[in-house]
């Protein structure tokens, strides 16, 4: 049976959006080019160097490591792997607030970790002395988040960074969703702003990239070393990805939507989301919601939550709150 997709008009909780007409297009000249054969496929090889440069530029970091990855969960769980990897300890965790996504639960599983989870304060931010309560000598990595999944709050890092250097850990912050909107707010939270190891950043969010197109950073190829395994049937000798054969169609579309849109684009996707967000959370609290500040585009009020991604406009706002009105 024949399916449409879903239509975006209606869509206001999901932080995947309409790709760029151009990472469309992209992505459907690259389908069947594979990254994860760099050797063989050279153009999509040069693409993602050329993705993971504008994603070093875009999170503070004048020369990263890293690749395209398939999504969050992947990126998150590379840098556990990693961690676990460079990690002493014969049985290493790892410390991160409650609010981290669920992916976190999935990479403690499949790679046998102990993961603390630490409770946030009364804003939902990570509360460093109850991380730093929960890291020990044990510790491989610390995590701090970047943009909360439910309520874009974004985690005290410099001082996570301090918790993580005091147990000789790796810090990750996990910016999934929030690295393409930090930029052009008054946050700290990338590598430039603190002793940041690993990093998440999906394009396929806020970058309007099409799904899947993930980043894994890393500050020091040491990290991407620690992932290394080697290849002999391939013509590349290594890989340090987790999947092996990898669409080109995610490289490609990240980085024409990078080209498209870095910087002003993402900048105007940013103005328009947050003012969208706080004329939300007025309408939903002078309707008698309990709304959470929306520091991000990101409108909580009880369990309702609105993230106002680029394809949500005003006009769909105000018929959702009508909508709402007339229940």
């Amino acid at each position: 049976m024949n399916r449409e997709p879903q239509v975006f008009g209606r869509v206001l909780s999901s932080m995947c959006t309409k790709p760029h007409p151009e990472a469309r297009e992209a992505a459907q000249r690259f389908l069947a080019d594979n990254p994860g054969d760099p050797t063989t496929y050279p153009a999509v090889a040069e693409l993602e160097r050329k993705a993971v440069e504008t994603l070093g530029e875009i999170t503070g970091l004048a020369d990263p490591e890293g690749y395209v990855a398939s999504g969050g969960t992947e990126a998150n769980l590379q840098a556990v792997r990693a961690a676990r990897n460079l990690s002493d300890s014969a049985d290493p965790n790892v410390v991160a607030p409650e609010s981290a996504h669920f992916s976190f639960q999935k990479a403690a599983d499949v790679l046998d970790v102990d993961l603390r989870l630490a409770p946030v304060d009364d804003d939902r931010r990570a509360d460093p002395a109850a991380v730093r309560r929960l890291a020990d000598e044990d510790t491989a990595l610390v995590v701090g988040v970047a943009g909360t999944t439910e309520y874009g709050r974004v985690d005290p890092i410099p001082e996570l960074a301090e918790v993580a250097q005091a147990v000789d850990a790796l810090l990750h912050v996990d910016a999934a969703w929030g690295g393409f909107v930090l930029p052009f707010a008054d946050w700290e939270w990338n590598f430039d702003h603190a002793p940041v190891d690993t990093m998440t950043i999906d394009p396929h969010k806020m970058g309007r990239a099409p799904i899947p197109a993930g980043g894994f950073l890393a500050r020091d190829e040491t990290v991407l070393d620690a992932l290394v395994v080697d290849t002999p049937y391939l013509e590349s000798t290594s890989q340090a990805t987790l999947t092996g054969t990898r669409s080109g169609a995610g490289v490609a579309g990240a980085h024409a939507a990078l080209s498209a849109l870095w910087p002003e684009g993402y900048r105007e996707n940013y103005d328009r989301g947050q003012a969208n967000a706080e004329w939300l959370a007025e309408a939903l609290d002078s309707r008698g919601y309990e709304v959470v500040e929306p520091v991000l585009p990101i409108v909580g009020a009880g369990e309702l939550r609105v993230v106002c991604m680029p394809h949500v406009t005003r006009e769909m706002l105000e018929e959702f709150v009508a909508d709402l009105d007339s229940l």
